[in-house]
């Protein structure tokens, strides 16, 4: 296991700590293990990179990671209320459709060839911007005006083009 693995699983690991955080109203720590999961994800990836430490772990466990923490947190910020539901909804849908499509693949024994595709890569980006507007502002008593509202809609627009662009390269795949 090398360093940017055990930063990964670490931050596995970080989930539910802070999912408990969140339900007991702890936004402060929340956000900071949250940022903390966040830096530690680009920090993996630049030591994988810089280093030649890279992996085949590491290339399936670091998505993964990404996928648990921010699923983990939609949904504990959907049942608090911080985000609407249909949000949460088409979150979830989409990468358990991803996901689904996948393993699918793999029991068909179909080789498909999974990479992220750009929007993908900035539905992230904003998926991972929202959850920490709504821990900050509601850790230090902000009043966001619209910013959160902009940004639900930007993270439903780009998980859908994000959707969209990976059930066309599947499909594409499997002609």
């Amino acid at each position: 296991m090398n360093i940017p693995n055990s930063i990964t699983l670490a931050r596995i690991f970080g989930v539910p700590l802070i999912v408990w955080l969140i339900l007991r109203e702890q936004m402060q720590v929340a956000f900071i293990v949250f940022v903390l999961a966040g830096i530690s994800d680009a920090v993996d990836g630049l030591i994988a990179k810089q280093f030649n430490m890279t992996t085949r772990l590491g290339k399936y466990l670091d998505p993964l990671a990404d996928k648990i923490l921010l699923v983990s947190i939609y949904v504990t910020l959907g049942l608090s209320g911080d985000l609407p539901s249909w949000l949460v909804i088409l979150v979830v849908s989409r990468d358990l459709l991803l996901v689904g499509g996948i393993l699918f693949s793999y029991l068909m024994e179909i080789k498909v060839k999974v990479e992220p595709v750009f929007i993908s890569k900035i539905n992230t980006l904003f998926q991972i911007l929202l959850a920490a507007l709504i821990l900050g502002t509601a850790a230090f008593d902000i009043d966001p005006g619209s910013v959160i509202v902009v940004n639900i809609y930007v993270v439903a627009a780009t998980t859908l083009l994000s959707g969209y662009s990976y059930l066309m390269a599947w499909i594409r795949q499997n002609k």
